[in-house]
């Protein structure tokens, strides 16, 4: 097989992968962490998960109030931080009502640029990921958008090139016979515990164990450079479904 008809799975029906073609892989894969190994299983890598509440739904206007991320290495959790963030406006109550977070909860928490390096190094090196990413990117981006240190601030989930992970592309994938694909639903499908639904790292840590179980699903490549290219191609599918739908 020729460079340029090189399956981009990179591995054998077996799962192993061919022997020094990461570098390949990165030419024909669009969207990788330059950090990471392409012909790597993906669940071996570091992955971040993140979750943001907010205080409305447009990332241009409204603010983020808490910021989760859950990491995980070979499989398994290794780490969570969370944040609370003082939005510098009143949050609303609809948003308080989903979230339960108050004004009186962040009256003395730090701004985003007073925590966002220590949130930027807590995201540095690894995979980014988030349960409908496009909603999580953009307040992260957003805010970051919006401080005076972006010189310092450099991580995977900051880079305009790289793709993140999104655990809500493959229910809607895997789990495409059911009606809901929310991530409350999606967990109690699969068994897994959400106590505290809509608080960032609870949010975070149950969108990682989503996609740590899809990831035992013989549909999902394992290889991270195949994941990539298989969940772009899955997004731009679903999203070419739902507009055909909303036209009918």
């Amino acid at each position: 097989m020729s460079a340029g008809t090189l399956d981009a799975c990179g591995c054998f029906p077996t799962g192993r992968h061919y022997a020094g073609i990461a570098h390949l892989l990165r030419k024909s894969v669009r969207g990788l962490v330059a950090e990471v190994a392409a012909d790597a299983d993906w669940k071996d890598l570091p992955i971040a998960m993140l979750d943001v509440e907010t205080t409305g739904k447009d990332p241009a206007t409204d603010r983020i109030v808490e910021l989760g991320i859950v990491r995980s290495i070979g499989g398994e959790i290794v780490a969570k931080q969370t944040w609370l963030i003082n939005p510098g406006r009143p949050i609303p109550k609809q948003a308080t009502d989903v979230h339960k977070i108050t004004d009186e909860d962040v009256k003395d928490a730090p701004t985003f640029e007073a925590v966002a390096p220590d949130i930027v190094e807590f995201l540095r090196g690894h995979i980014p990921g988030a349960y409908n990413a496009p909603f999580d990117r953009g307040f992260l981006w957003g805010e970051v958008g919006r401080t005076s240190r972006l010189a310092s601030l450099d991580a995977p989930a900051l880079r305009k090139d790289v793709e993140w992970i999104d655990p809500l592309v493959w229910a809607r994938e895997l789990q495409q016979g059911e009606r809901s694909r929310a991530l409350g639903d999606v967990v109690a499908r699969l068994g897994i515990a959400l106590e505290n639904a809509h608080r960032a790292t609870d949010d975070a840590e149950a969108a990682l164990r989503v996609l740590l179980t899809f990831g035992r699903d013989v549909r999902v490549p394992r290889s991270y450079a195949a994941f990539i290219q298989e969940q772009r191609r899955l997004a731009m599918a679903q999203g070419d479904a739902r507009r055909n739908k909303w036209r009918g």
